[in-house]
């Protein structure tokens, strides 16, 4: 057994005795340092929070600024220039429905926040009989109990079954998943009609359908058509459910548009942000809502308010960090100096679809994706952790990558250059090349994230 007294997140710690934890001292930029002051790249912003590169210039003056002024106060009964700010630069941001801005401190608890709010929603406006929600097959919200209950992947939420609420399940959208003798139109066509069905089926009883809007992220970053969020948007208008939009992972420039659900030119009733919220700072999360939902809440008695706190909401340094970032997103002109970097990626991803041990690549914006294949071009199974090894592999030379099962992305940072993509995507390969050399590790490997 590993000596430390730390146990690490989404970590099988067995594994840490053959494949021990780098020890990051300081990072910069796109590069993380170890202690020996070896550089690696960081192929995916740390769990996808990194905006603009670690220990940004402007974001630190910002945080440091705010340090000596109030590095914390409740956020009830009190309140600060910060999050104000914030709330109101968010609600500037986003589609005009969206009028309130309720925080909290992660991105599950944004869910937790959402279904909360859903349901509570229609049990005061007297439609008591709504009390399940609609999630996708592979789609992923978080790991608390109530998040849980609307993930599906089994690897985080089978061993909590007896403690989860059984909600409904409509088929992925993704690509990914597509019948070959389909086409992508007739695909989403079918998958949109099992929605409906589901819909149908329970009208009355739904309160909201969740979903990750373009990409699903823990699933492998499968992909799909923005058609299909505007169809389901269309759909839960007509059967009068909420929309929660997960962009946790996805906002703030990750698909190339500030937030996904612009490339469908819809409005959710709940938006869910974190990651990049605070550019990867400080923990942060926060659900948009509408007048509507807020009214319901409205009322003299404290019992019909919406009782649920963080003892870190609103935290005032996370807030100057996200205020920062927005900022810069603003001054850079970060979306629009994105879409060259968007465009060499493309280029790369492009150069690896001959690649014998590569299939389904795509892209999504800034985030790129690929399946790893056997010689008869059938996906490795999880549990040889082929994908563990080629990011031990790229690890040693010198970028960090974070393979789900036999899935490989990249989410680079926003300053990250073409030749740094290139490279990127160049040591990938070595690395897959080496792990498909290599004996199977047989363990239990899993689709982490």
């Amino acid at each position: 057994m590993t000596a430390s007294a730390l146990w690490y997140p989404c970590t099988q710690m067995h594994h840490l005795e053959q494949f021990p934890p780098l020890t990051i001292a300081r990072a910069q930029g796109a590069y993380l340092y170890t202690t020996e002051g070896t550089p690696i790249l960081d192929a995916i912003s740390s769990w996808w929070v990194n905006l603009h590169g670690h220990c940004h210039p402007f974001i630190n003056q910002a945080v440091m600024d705010q340090l000596g002024r109030c590095e914390q106060v409740m956020l009830a009964g009190l309140t600060h220039e910060p999050i104000e700010q914030l709330a109101e630069r968010l609600v500037a941001l986003t589609p005009a429905a969206l009028t309130k801005a309720f925080f909290a401190d992660s991105g599950s608890a944004a869910v937790e926040v959402a279904l909360k709010m859903s349901l509570q929603y229609w049990q005061q406006c007297g439609e008591t009989q709504r009390k399940t929600f609609i999630s996708l097959e592979n789609g992923y919200h978080g790991e608390t109990l109530g998040s849980l209950s609307v993930t599906d992947i089994p690897l985080f939420s089978a061993q909590y079954a007896p403690l989860l609420i059984q909600h409904l399940r409509a088929p992925s959208p993704a690509l990914q998943t597509k019948p070959e003798l389909l086409s992508e139109s007739e695909f989403i066509h079918q998958q949109l009609n099992a929605l409906e069905h589901l819909m149908q089926t329970h009208d009355g009883e739904i309160c909201a359908l969740i979903l990750e809007p373009l990409v699903q992220g823990a699933a492998g970053m499968h992909m799909y058509p923005a058609s299909y969020l505007k169809a389901a948007h269309e759909l839960c208008d007509r059967y009068r459910i909420h929309l929660i939009l997960d962009e946790i992972a996805v906002g703030f420039g990750r698909t190339g548009t500030l937030f996904a659900h612009e490339q469908a030119g819809i409005c959710p009733d709940f938006l869910c942000l974190s990651k990049g919220l605070t550019a990867g700072y400080l923990p942060m999360s926060c659900v948009l809502t509408t007048d509507d939902v807020y009214a319901a809440f409205y009322h003299p008695s404290v019992q019909r308010g919406f009782l649920h706190s963080h003892s870190f909401t609103g935290n005032p340094l996370a807030a100057r960090a996200a205020l920062a970032s927005l900022d810069w997103f603003e001054q850079q002109q970060v979306l629009t100096t994105n879409q060259h970097l968007i465009h060499h990626l493309s280029h790369g991803l492009d150069e690896l679809c001959q690649h014998p041990h590569i299939r389904q690549v795509r892209q999504t914006g800034m985030i790129g994706a690929f399946t790893l294949v056997n010689e008869h071009g059938i996906a490795y199974p999880a549990e040889e952790g082929r994908g563990r090894l080629l990011a031990r592999k790229a690890t040693e030379l010198g970028v960090l990558l974070r393979p789900i099962g036999n899935q490989v992305y990249l989410m680079p940072p926003y300053c990250v250059t073409p030749e740094e993509i290139q490279r990127i995507l160049q040591i990938a390969v070595t690395a897959l090349e080496w792990a498909i050399s290599e004996p199977p590790l047989n363990q239990s490997a899993g689709a982490l994230a």
